[in-house]
C-alpha cells in the first residue's frame, strides 16, 4: 500500500504529484492544496511530503514513509492549531524550522493545515520565507479555496485543486481498508457528502449514526415554537458538551506543561512573565473551545441542508431524485416532508440554514442563531392537499 492510496478519487492530482516526485526539477518551493472539506487536502500534502522523502517515491513501507505517516519524521513538520487562528508565534517557529538543513531526508517540508486561518501577522511572517526560500525547503499550504489565502502568499504557490470524492470511491475505501460492510459503506459514503473522515466516523460509530438520524428528524419534530426552542437548545448543548469533552482534557494537560516549563509549583511563587503566559494560554483555550463548538453546530447545519436538498429534489420531480438522495436511509421521512412542505417552504428553510451559518461565521451567539433557524421549521405553509400529522402540525 503506497502513500497515494489514501487519496480517494483524486487520480489527476496523484498523477501530477507522482510526476514531480519522479523528477524533482519540476517541483517548486511552495504549494497550495485547495478543495472542499473532507476532500483530503492535508492527506494529499502529507502523502506528497512522504513521497518526496522516500527513495522509491512513496512506497508506504519504508521507515521514512512510516515516520511521515506517524507524524514523527524529523524533516516533515505539520503546522496546525485547535484554535480559531494560526498566530504569529507558531508561524515564526515554522519559519525558523524552514531555514534548517534536512537532518535525515532530502527536503525540509512544512505542511500548514488550515492556511486560511493564518492571522495577518502570521501570514506576513511566512511571506519572507516564501519569497526567499532555502534551497532544500518545501512549503505545503492547505485551504478550502485559493481565495481564502492572502494574495501575496497564493501568488507564490503552485496550486493543486482537489475535487469532492465520489461516494462510490469513498465506499470502496471503507470496504477495502476498514472492512466495513458494503451496504453500510455505501450509505455512510452518501451521507458524508464527500467527507472521507466523516464517512469513516459514521461507519465506525453507531452512536454517530443515531445522532445524525436525530438531527435529520428535527424538521418533523418541530410542531410549534416551543419545539423549535427545545431543538435549538439541544443542538447548542450537545455541541458545547462535545467541545468540552476534548477541551477539558487538553486544557489540563497544557496547563501542567506550562507550569513545568516555567518551574511553577502549586503553592510556590510565580516567576515574572508567568501571568502573561497563563493569560495567553487561557485565551487560546477559550478560542479553541469556541471553534470546536461552532464546528459541531456547523456539522448539524450541513446535515439539515442535505435533508432539505433531498426534499426539494423530490418536490421538483427529478427523475433520478430518489436514487440520488444523500440521505437515502431516511427516504421515507424525506418523502413525508416533501408532501408537507411547499417548494417555497423548502427553499426558505435552505435560506435560513445558510443565513444561520453566516451568522455563526460573523460571531453571532450560537443559541440565538439556532433559535432563529429552528423557528423557520414551524409549520406555516403546506403543500396543496397535505394533511396535518398526528402531532398537530
Amino acid at each position: 500500500m503506497t502513500v497515494w492510496d489514501e487519496l480517494v478519487g483524486q487520480e489527476p492530482v496523484v498523477e501530477v504529484l507522482r510526476g514531480v516526485v519522479a523528477d524533482p526539477r519540476g517541483s517548486t518551493h511552495a504549494w497550495l492544496f485547495t478543495g472542499p472539506p473532507g476532500s483530503g487536502r492535508s492527506t494529499a500534502a502529507l502523502a506528497f511530503a512522504a513521497a518526496m522523502q522516500c527513495d522509491t517515491g512513496g512506497c508506504g513501507e519504508c521507515e521514512s514513509c512510516r515516520m511521515a505517516a506517524a507524524g514523527s519524521h524529523p524533516d516533515v513538520q505539520v503546522v496546525r492549531t485547535d484554535g480559531l487562528s494560526i498566530g504569529v508565534d507558531l508561524a515564526r517557529d515554522a519559519v525558523r524550522r524552514s531555514a534548517l538543513h534536512p537532518s535525515v531526508g532530502r527536503w525540509q517540508v512544512l505542511v500548514v493545515e488550515d492556511a486560511d486561518r493564518l492571522t495577518d501577522q502570521a501570514a506576513n511572517a511566512l511571506l519572507k520565507s516564501l519569497e526567499e526560500p532555502s534551497r532544500q525547503t518545501i512549503w505545503m499550504l492547505c485551504a478550502p479555496a485559493a481565495e481564502d489565502v492572502i494574495v501575496t502568499i497564493r501568488s507564490r504557490c503552485r496550486s493543486v485543486v482537489l475535487r469532492t470524492p465520489p461516494p462510490a470511491a469513498i465506499a470502496e475505501l471503507l470496504v477495502r481498508r476498514d472492512g466495513v460492510e458494503p451496504q453500510l459503506a455505501a450509505a455512510v459514503a452518501a451521507a458524508s457528502q464527500g467527507h472521507i473522515g466523516r464517512a469513516r466516523g459514521l461507519a465506525r460509530d453507531p452512536d454517530s449514526r443515531e445522532r445524525r438520524r436525530q438531527i435529520l428528524s428535527i424538521p418533523q419534530r418541530v410542531g410549534h415554537l416551543g419545539d423549535a426552542l427545545v431543538a435549538a437548545t439541544q443542538v447548542d448543548t450537545e455541541a458545547t458538551a462535545r467541545a468540552a469533552a476534548f477541551c477539558d482534557v487538553a486544557d489540563v494537560r497544557e496547563l501542567e506543561d506550562l507550569k513545568a516549563s516555567w518551574g511553577v509549583e502549586d503553592r510556590g511563587k510565580r516567576p515574572a512573565g508567568y501571568a502573561g503566559a497563563l493569560s495567553s494560554l487561557t485565551k487560546e483555550q477559550e478560542r479553541r473551545r469556541k471553534r470546536l463548538a461552532r464546528d459541531a453546530i456547523d456539522g448539524v447545519l450541513l446535515d439539515l441542508l442535505s435533508f432539505c436538498r433531498d426534499v426539494v429534489a423530490l418536490q421538483l420531480g427529478a427523475a433520478s431524485a430518489r436514487a440520488g438522495l444523500v440521505n437515502a436511509d431516511v427516504a421515507e421521512a424525506i418523502s413525508d416532508q416533501a408532501r408537507l412542505w411547499t417548494v417555497e417552504t423548502t427553499l426558505g428553510a435552505i435560506d435560513a440554514i445558510v443565513e444561520c451559518r453566516s451568522a455563526l461565521e460573523a460571531n453571532a451567539a450560537p443559541l440565538l442563531a439556532l433559535e432563529r433557524l429552528m423557528s423557520r421549521f414551524v409549520p406555516s405553509t403546506r403543500a396543496p392537499g397535505s394533511q396535518p400529522t398526528g402531532d398537530g402540525r
